[in-house]
Parts: structure tokens; sequence; C-alpha cells
């Protein structure tokens, strides 16, 4: 199993860096963040990490008002406000979801949604001020046939492409039960050396 793909390897990023960690599970801990985390344990000291549970961040069901009157959004409150500033303020953005029926988790396909929004609430200026960002994801699948994380990946990497944000790479490793993520050495070797 190919733990780590990169299609760009030239990524920039340098020590001053801001990384913002967007854990996307539905379980405290998970073998997802285990990864994230021993990821994130080799950023350089003066890399700024921002952590953000979405599952303590809730946000209501999107609601499409694109093409309802003049198609513009309220000004985000509350978690959405939370999310929509840290997105802003990162330089790098890793989405730290399992791999659920193929895909993202649903908090962070609900966050992906939200995108369609912050692109046209007034001032924000989401569209510009994503471009040069980078997009990393991070998953855990309970099977050894990396492809089934395909679906997965194209979803972030489309998503980053649409915005000219640059795309990181995919950070894979095998976990099936709670804390198996402990035995896949080779993720957690490829985790030292994912952001540089």
């Amino acid at each position: 199993m190919n733990h780590f793909r990169r299609e760009n390897p030239a990524v920039p990023h340098d020590d001053q860096s801001t990384f913002l960690f967007l854990l996307a599970g539905a379980r405290e801990g998970g073998n997802t963040e285990t990864l994230a985390r021993a990821a994130a344990a080799h950023l350089p000291t003066q890399a700024r990490q921002t952590w953000l549970n979405l599952r303590e961040l809730p946000l209501a069901p999107f609601d499409d008002i694109r093409h309802a009157g003049a198609g513009v959004y309220p000004q985000p409150e509350g978690a959405e406000k939370v999310l929509l500033d840290a997105t802003l303020a990162a330089d790098h953005l890793v989405v730290a979801s399992p791999l659920y029926w193929y895909s993202v988790s649903s908090s962070a396909k609900l966050y992906l949604d939200y995108w369609s929004g912050w692109l046209r609430v007034p001032g924000a200026d989401f569209k510009a001020r994503m471009r040069g960002k980078t997009m990393w994801v991070v998953t855990a699948l309970s099977s050894t046939d990396q492809t089934t994380a395909d679906p997965l990946i194209g979803t972030l990497k489309l998503s980053a492409q649409y915005l000219g944000m640059h795309w990181g790479g995919a950070l894979l490793g095998y976990a099936n039960r709670p804390g198996d993520i402990t035995a896949d050495t080779e993720a957690l070797t490829r985790a030292k050396t994912f952001f540089s």
C-alpha cells in the first residue's frame, strides 16, 4: 500500500506557515486524527497550528440560496464564522477525514458545502483569499486497496483546484478498529516527511 501521494512536490511553505487542521472524524481521537497529529509533530516549531474539530463546531444543513433573489449570503455567525475566519487565516488546510463510504465524512462535506455560501458573502473575498493556499488530506481507511480513497482525494483536490489552491498531497493509513493506525508503521514513517 502506498501511503503517500503527492502530485506536486514543490508545495510552497516556510517555517512561519499557518496550518489549519480540520478534524472530521466521528470518533474522538480516532485513527485519522492520530495519523494527522503524527504528521503535524514534524512541522517546524515556528509553524503555527490551529486544530478545529468539526463535531464541536456543528453547522446547520446548508441552504442553497445562490439563485434566490440576489444570491447574497449573510455574514456568518457562531460556528460558521469560526470556521470561515480560521480557513481564511491559514496558509495550509489539512482535512483529516476518515474514508466513509468512499468519500469524506458528512461533517467535512458540509464544511465544503459552506464554501459555496462563503463565495457570496459580501466582503469575504473568499475565492481571491483562498488562491495560493495549499490543501492536504490525511485519512484512515479500512481497506488495503488505496484506490478506494480516490473519490475522497478527488473531492478535495478538485475543490482546491477550483479555488486556485495548491494540492499538497494525501497521507493514507490502514486502520479498521480504534487504535489500529499504530500498527501501520509505514504510514507513521511517511507522516514524518508528509509536510516537508
